[in-house]
């Protein structure tokens, strides 16, 4: 394959890439991505005492829950466990900034010079998630599980049942807060519009209360609104960011 064929110049003048080069492009974002995450993996390890004793466990502590390991070496698969997790938070930024690097091949040159932003947006999005879980989704769920059943019956929890849901209510959260960002990126491919976001305003406004209803650990109303509203407003900040993008392709 020649040079003219390899390489061909659009009205813009940019040059555009070949299946291939798409296909090494993509090949070195995800190295990237990986180096990216075993660096944060390696700074986790360093501090694991501190994430596990301070941040991690300290949820149970003031939720009451007794804590017991079940397993040989258990505790050191959830060090493991825990440290690439931690690892893969830590190197989020990095993670998205990958991404979009290579999706910018497709966008437009004003666009692409809002990546920094995006990033930006998207990594504050995501940590948003996880602050909230874990200030608030946690000990609604840790207090509820203690205290539910029967008053004869010692709740002891395994230590890597514990873990698991520590973890994913963590970063599910910390996904679920991407909803601006999934709009932003709707819109760009032109599937979603801002008249469409609030003509099935109403609609989403009660799949929300009812999700929240299925995913609250109490039964209580409070326990559902706590859940309902920050997912009502990341709603109308998505309709806010697809109208804002929209507005700028016009």
């Amino acid at each position: 394959m020649n040079d003219e064929e390899k390489i061909i110049n659009d009205e813009s003048g940019e040059v555009e890439m070949t299946f291939l080069d798409h296909l090494e492009e993509l090949r070195w974002r995800i190295i990237y991505s990986l180096i990216g995450i075993v660096i944060g993996t390696i700074v986790a390890w360093i501090f694991i005492d501190f994430f596990i004793e301070q941040i991690l466990l300290l949820p149970a502590k003031t939720s009451g829950l007794k804590l017991q390991n079940l397993k040989p070496f258990g505790q050191l698969f959830i060090y493991f466990q825990v440290a690439i997790i931690i690892g893969l938070i830590l190197s989020f930024p990095n993670v998205v900034y990958q991404i979009w690097k290579f999706i910018a091949p497709a966008l437009k040159q004003k666009e692409k010079k809002y990546i920094k932003w995006i990033v930006i947006f998207t990594t504050f999005c995501f940590l948003s998630g996880v602050i909230f879980a874990y200030y608030v989704m946690l000990p609604l769920t840790l207090k509820f599980a203690a205290q539910f059943g029967s008053s004869t019956i010692e709740n002891n929890f395994s230590i890597d049942e514990y873990f698991s849901i520590i973890l994913s209510v963590i970063l599910g959260a910390g996904l679920v807060f991407e909803l601006p960002m999934l709009s932003f990126f709707l819109s760009t491919i032109g599937l979603l519009t801002p008249k469409f976001m609030r003509k099935y305003r109403r609609h989403s406004i009660v799949g929300i209360m009812i999700l929240s209803a299925i995913l609250s650990p109490g039964t209580d109303p409070v326990s559902q609104l706590l859940l309902a509203i920050p997912l009502i407003i990341l709603y109308e900040i998505s309709i806010l960011v697809s109208k804002i993008f929209q507005r700028k392709s016009a």
